[in-house]
């Protein structure tokens, strides 16, 4: 019956014109349960799916969009990623809404990486359920534990590099043959080299970089984050430069995801792309870090000392 219904729904899609996105990038819960026809609503949340989801939602574990255990950042190749939206039946005439837990300011990063994933690949009406399957669940709206079956599609991807940074891009930036703003969506500790990624190589930064820990984008601690005016007031003060490249990074392409969606999405910031290898990528070169200590306090740090 699952699979009926989801297929009538993908009908009456495709007979729906293509033109402004059904929401915005950001959604409420009683958005989506007024709208009709409904849309492909993701959830990210692995297990958590089966204890209770929105109804018609298709699980979509966060990892399917990651890289391998020792490099978590690193982009799905493209002919995976495909077969990946194909078995999770996404078309791209249907608005799809990205739904993560909402635990934490933290949280958020899994459907913003998710979100830009998908923006890379071609689909254009995306939005993230704000506050997560938390807000859902606060607003008092149904939920199922009924596993729901998608119908495989035979959607098309090429992968956009419009919203993407290599670390190749991010060594030319750090050398000086190409100019970009680098920002540090981690914790601060990342960011002065007192703290460190269990599979990076070493702790610190990307030289020149500034910090915008992804929490600013978050308002009193709230696991929804802020909305336009909250993001441009961070773009405010970064002061960024008209027509300068931004890049944002953390450890493995999580906050970064969230820097870059406030950015990009929110304050309409043109040109902000997303590091997806990160620090953890970047750590495995030879290149050059800022903030990284000594070799004496780095084996502190191993160790558990201050």
């Amino acid at each position: 019956m699952k699979q009926i219904l989801l297929a009538l729904a993908v009908a009456v899609a495709a007979v729906s014109p293509l033109g402004a996105r059904t929401f915005g990038p950001l959604v409420t819960p009683t958005e989506i349960e007024a709208a009709a026809p409904a849309p492909i609503i993701l959830d990210t949340r692995g297990p958590a799916y089966e204890q209770g989801h929105i109804p018609g939602a298709i699980s979509a574990p966060y990892g399917l969009f990651r890289g391998p255990a020792e490099n978590p950042g690193a982009l799905v190749p493209v002919d995976e990623l495909q077969s990946r939206l194909r078995t999770l039946g996404l078309t791209k005439d249907r608005p799809i809404v990205i739904v993560h837990q909402g635990k934490d300011d933290s949280d958020f990063g899994s459907a913003a990486r998710v979100y830009w994933t998908l923006k890379s690949s071609g689909f254009t009406d995306l939005s993230i359920l704000n506050g997560g399957m938390n807000a859902w669940l606060a607003a008092g709206l149904p939920v199922e534990t009924e596993k729901v079956v998608p119908v495989p599609s035979d959607v098309t991807i090429t992968f956009s590099d419009e919203w993407l940074a290599t670390t190749d891009d991010v060594a030319k930036i750090v050398e000086g043959k190409e100019t970009a703003q680098l920002i540090d969506a981690r914790p601060t500790p990342f960011f002065e080299g007192k703290q460190a990624h269990e599979v990076a190589s070493r702790p610190g930064t990307l030289p020149g970089a500034e910090s915008v820990p992804h929490s600013q984008f978050f308002v009193g601690g709230s696991p929804a984050i802020g909305g336009e005016t909250t993001a441009k007031d961070v773009a405010a003060k970064l002061g960024l430069k008209q027509g300068e490249e931004v890049v944002s990074f953390c450890n493995t392409g999580h906050w970064a995801a969230t820097d870059w969606f406030a950015l990009s999405e929110l304050a309409g910031v043109p040109d902000v792309k997303l590091y997806p290898d990160s620090m953890v990528g970047y750590s495995q070169t030879d290149l050059p870090m800022q903030n990284t200590p000594g070799l004496w306090q780095n084996l502190k740090r191993q160790l558990g000392g201050n």
